[in-house]
């Protein structure tokens, strides 16, 4: 599937919640709570194993929130960042054909229209979150908040979903 641009989308989301909000799935997969909160307990584990204190959210291709862990001693706010980056990566990444937030931020940071993202609800430009795949198509995310630099809350995600990736369905 070929990325759609940036000022395609962001028509989309001025034409309202219809346009912005729908799914981009076809599969009919959905991603398990139980793999959901292994995926989320994995990112966990490798951000606090270096020392990082963090939160993390599974969220589905709705936009909902499947598992949420907070680590002990992570901030408040990375409650609202770990999700924010894995909708960010959920509803975007099937548009703009990325499976790792930090990709999407830096190809954002050369548009002259990306601060528009900041205006839509629940999107943040900050790395920290990848997809997690079934069927060949984006069905869940996992974000992390909380570590020194994006990267590194990103490197965790990536622990998360390759917890669970052998137990998903492949693409036909």
């Amino acid at each position: 599937m070929k990325p759609i641009s940036l000022p395609a989308v962001l028509l989309a989301l001025a034409l309202g919640p219809g346009a912005a909000g729908a799914k981009v799935r076809n599969s009919g997969y959905d991603l398990p709570v139980a793999l959901a909160v292994e995926a989320a307990t994995a990112a966990l584990k490798a951000c606090e194993t270096t020392g990082y204190k963090v939160s993390v959210a599974v969220v589905d291709s709705s936009g909902e929130t499947r598992a949420f862990l907070k680590g002990d001693h992570a901030t408040v706010h990375t409650r609202e960042t770990s999700f924010r980056k894995a909708y960010t990566t959920v509803t975007l990444g099937p548009v703009f054909g990325f499976d790792a937030l930090g990709a999407f931020v830096e190809k954002a940071r050369a548009s002259p229209v990306a601060a528009s993202f900041l205006t839509v609800p629940n999107i943040i430009l900050l790395p920290g979150a990848v997809a997690i795949r079934a069927k060949g198509e984006i069905v869940a995310a996992v974000g992390v908040g909380g570590a020194p630099g994006g990267e590194k809350d990103e490197a965790c995600a990536a622990a998360g979903a390759a917890a669970i990736k052998t137990r998903l369905p492949a693409a036909n």
